[in-house]
């Protein structure tokens, strides 16, 4: 039944990484997976229970009400009122946090906010401009998400280079930045915040020590480029009155206010985790709740705008892409099931038989990132590995190696590098990847040709400077 348990989700993989030339929405594919392997666990579980949570289960039957009846219903009792209320819980705050995150950045964009970073760009110079556009990008992803900041600049992009060769090189480099960008930040990626939402990453500890190797992988393939650049970029024909509507409904003083509360209100998270110790999703909702009030206290000012033509909350939570968040409830679904089957205990146990090298899994974690979806990757690899406290690592027969998988262990850390710049190796790699794809058309083929291989030099050098870093700092 194990056997069926590992199909099942292999092809459910399989679906989900051959969304496109299937035409099958990933998130119809995660979802089935999911719930499927719910369903297939429930009718084996009797035969499981015991060894994977063996602890809790003992535990629960004590309870009079349960201990005197059949093993087969306490085992379904076990896992309805504790294994999926448990999943469920770990699940929910991952995805609470992302909602907020989403809304933040859609009330920001909705009202322009984001025009006040991009018209601050007016160099045509080649080198100039690839450079300029690579580090805000890189350093926009770190505060906004990857997915967010690769729109915004690809829009940009699209308003500065008319040469659609052009295009897909600095597009091309945008999903880079974006990513790399994503990895050093806890609120940058979502595998970064699968990590520090279920705290194995902590934001002091992720931030100092992932910047430097994430941007020498932005820096290395950026340079390699730069070599190929000369002269200047041609622009495409201006359009007249420029402005968007929704530039229209508030003053710049009022959009930009709500640029820099919502930026406040991304970047405050962390602060407000470590300095309430309550769950980041609440700090997203406390910031989410002012942006709702002060944007309700604009319009009410403003009488001259039609209520229509207001961008409240109502219209705004339409934008926000459920189909991801979709996704993601799907396959964390599924990944809980190899957790509770022990699937993903024996497959750990495997890698540090055979590999016992955190770099080395962590690195064949990230070229993986490349082909599939690094979400399921990363929260496979949190199943596999819990956090390491000080009693597991004192009964360990190797503590040195366990000690990796503490809280901001070497491991985590890797794995969120990993998992983050890896995908940039190839474009259907990354959500960035894979949206940049689709809005500037640019070939597989080609990307593979001109890019793949400079985006590797940069994962390769960026690995190697964390790998020294951490040498030189232990």
């Amino acid at each position: 039944m194990l056997t069926i348990i590992l199909v099942i989700f292999l092809v459910g993989y399989s679906l989900i990484a051959l969304e496109h030339p299937l035409k099958l929405n990933k998130a119809a594919s995660a979802l089935l997976t999911g719930t499927l392997l719910w369903i297939v666990y429930m009718s084996i579980a009797p035969n499981l229970t015991f060894v994977v949570d063996g602890a809790a289960f003992q535990k629960f039957i004590q309870s009079p009400d349960i201990h005197s009846r059949p093993l087969i219903d306490q085992v379904k009792k076990f896992i309805l009122t504790h294994q999926i209320v448990e999943s469920l819980g770990e699940i929910s705050s991952t995805l609470i946090y992302l909602i907020g995150a989403m809304l933040t950045v859609e009330w920001i964009d909705v009202h322009g906010g984001f025009v006040f970073i991009t018209n601050r760009i007016k160099t045509r110079k080649k080198s100039t401009l690839l450079i300029m556009v690579t580090l805000l990008t890189f350093f926009m992803s770190a505060i906004l998400d990857n997915l967010t900041t690769a729109i915004v600049m690809t829009m940009l992009i699209r308003k500065l280079i008319k040469d659609r060769h052009y295009q897909w090189l600095f597009g091309s480099m945008v999903i880079i930045a974006a990513n790399s960008g994503g990895a050093w930040s806890p609120i940058g990626d979502v595998t970064t915040i699968m990590l520090w939402v279920k705290g194995n990453i902590s934001a002091d500890s992720i931030i100092p020590n992932l910047i430097l190797p994430s941007l020498v992988s932005t820096l290395v393939p950026m340079l390699l480029i730069l070599r190929k650049l000369d002269g200047e970029i041609e622009s495409p024909l201006p359009i007249e009155n420029g402005k968007e509507e929704k530039e229209k409904l508030l003053g710049q003083c009022q959009r930009f206010s709500i640029l820099m509360l919502g930026l406040l209100t991304l970047i405050s998270v962390p602060i407000f985790k470590m300095q309430t110790h309550l769950p980041p999703f609440m700090g997203i909702l406390f910031g989410i709740s002012l942006l709702w009030i002060y944007t309700d206290i604009l319009y009410c000012r403003e009488k001259n705008i039609d209520e229509k033509d207001k961008y409240r909350m109502e219209r705004v939570v339409h934008r926000i892409d459920g189909g991801t968040l979709l996704f993601f409830l799907g396959i964390l679904l599924a990944v809980d099931v190899l957790r509770y089957t022990g699937l993903l205990d024996s497959f750990s146990g495997w890698l540090d038989i055979n590999v016992g090298n955190v770099y080395a899994v962590n690195l064949l974690i990230g070229a993986f990132s490349s082909i599939v979806d690094n979400v399921p990757l990363v929260a496979g690899a949190i199943g596999m590995y819990p956090i390491a406290t000080e009693e597991l690592i004192l009964h360990s027969g190797n503590a040195a190696y366990m000690m990796n998988f503490m809280q901001d262990g070497t491991f985590w850390q890797f794995l969120a590098y990993c998992a983050g710049v890896g995908g940039s190796m190839l474009i259907i790699g990354s959500a960035a990847g894979v949206v940049v794809m689709g809005l500037q058309k640019i070939n597989f083929i080609w990307y593979l040709k001109h890019i793949s291989l400079l985006a590797a030099a940069g994962y390769l050098s960026g690995a190697i400077v964390y790998i020294l870093q951490n040498y030189l700092l232990s």
